[in-house]
């Protein structure tokens, strides 16, 4: 029993580093290579998890080969564009000029149906909203509205907008965040001074944030 608990904290914590070395992708936004790698993963992984009589090098062996070749992979794609086409295909516009193109639909065997669930996803409701309407390699749609139907930004309106740069999270749960200081190019001493300010120890700060203006929010902890 114990060597079972042993050889799957092994074999999670090398898949979580092989998966990190892959990328940050969500599963909605892997490429077909990516996402048959990580499901190939998977299910080699879990044969020396299941029988200990396996050696654990049969499933770290071909996990590593296959983070290998998925790197690999990657590389050429970004230096040859006819390498990442025959992989990744192309993006296929289904809508344009708010007509629907029946036959790029059929050709990607897209329904209807799915095309609208995407589309409400994204808070369209009507294809009269729609001017162009693109299904990306990864499968998701992008989507361009017809002007009438944008929702107008600050230069439209003639506005200039403050920049306060990113809102990063500098403190979490009590503990300073390094990255989220390095985010708003800010450091611990400034954190404190803030705290300091406002008569609140950093145990008692459930979270804080803070922009590269110095605009922050503070939200202290509940009381159990």
């Amino acid at each position: 029993m114990l060597i079972s608990v042993i050889r799957t904290l092994i074999l999670y914590v090398f898949i979580i580093i092989a998966i990190r070395l892959m990328g940050k992708r969500q599963i909605s936004d892997m490429q077909p290579s990516e996402l048959v790698v990580t499901m190939v993963i998977s299910d080699i992984a879990s044969l020396p998890m299941q029988n200990t009589s396996q050696p654990l090098l049969s499933g770290v062996i071909p996990v590593t080969i296959l983070v290998a070749l998925e790197i690999t992979t990657s590389v050429i794609m970004l230096k040859s564009r006819r390498f990442r086409k025959l992989i990744c295909g192309n993006p296929v516009v289904v809508i344009e000029n708010g007509k629907l193109l029946q036959k790029q639909l059929r050709s990607l065997r897209m329904t209807t149906e799915d095309l609208f669930a995407q589309l409400r996803q994204q808070n369209i409701f009507s294809l009269d909203e729609v001017q162009y309407c693109v299904v990306e390699t990864n499968g998701l749609v992008s989507v361009l509205e017809k002007p009438e139907h944008r929702v107008p930004d600050a230069s439209d309106l003639g506005v200039k907008m403050p920049d306060d740069g990113p809102e990063a999270v500098v403190v979490s749960d009590g503990q300073i965040v390094s990255s989220g200081l390095s985010l708003c190019h800010s450091d611990e001493n400034e954190v404190r001074k803030i705290l300091k300010k406002k008569h609140t120890d950093l145990r008692n700060v459930f979270l804080m944030t803070l922009t590269d203006t110095g605009t922050y929010q503070i939200i202290k902890k509940e009381e159990p």
